[in-house]
């Protein structure tokens, strides 16, 4: 805080009276516990400026208090809890379903079954062998890497070849007919 010192022991004692009043005045509003703006200080500040009289300086400001450019306008009333649930009460149909709808839904009573996924005992040993060669080789390598250490360079580089071959022989296994015409879609 600045403060103009005349230079005189005297202002120094005044300042310091005049600090004083202040900062009980606010201890007592605090401890009284009303707003800052609802008691006046008991020693005026000539230099200090006057307490504003907006809402917003009293804690009770609304939106309506900020709108410089008007945009607030006239509040809607808004109706009590009571009122909310009496209304309610008068436009709930007994027969309508809660939620969004205002009809029931029309039920065909056809539920989707899935096919049953064919057997994994009919596909073929060559086709099952690269699935296991490209899904097990990194989980072999990640689980040698953690439990054997010690893991001969010949193994490491059986594991890579495996899925290596594998990859590529499922990759080469997928269908190879292209329709310029087909968008990709098939029911």
């Amino acid at each position: 805080m600045n403060r103009h010192d005349s230079g005189s022991p005297d202002s120094a004692d005044q300042g310091a009276n005049q600090d004083d009043a202040v900062w009980l005045d606010l201890v007592a509003r605090l401890e009284a516990g009303t707003p800052s703006g609802a008691t006046d200080p008991p020693t005026p500040e000539p230099a200090s400026p006057a307490e504003p009289e907006d809402p917003a300086a009293r804690g009770t400001a609304s939106f309506r208090d900020f709108d410089p450019l008007g945009l607030a306008g006239a509040a809607p009333a808004e109706p009590s809890a009571a009122q909310r649930q009496a209304s309610a009460g008068q436009d709930r149909k007994a027969d309508a379903p809660d939620g969004p709808r205002d009809y029931a839904v029309d039920d065909d009573g056809g539920d989707f079954v899935p096919e049953e996924p064919p057997s994994l005992a009919g596909t073929d040993p060559l086709t099952m062998l690269a699935w296991l060669a490209a899904v097990g080789g990194p989980i072999a390598l990640l689980l040698s890497a953690m439990f054997w250490r010690s893991a001969p360079l010949l193994a490491i580089v059986g594991i890579v070849a495996a899925f290596v071959l594998g990859t590529v022989y499922l990759i080469m296994k997928l269908p190879q007919d292209k329709n310029e015409d087909d968008d990709g879609a098939r029911v």
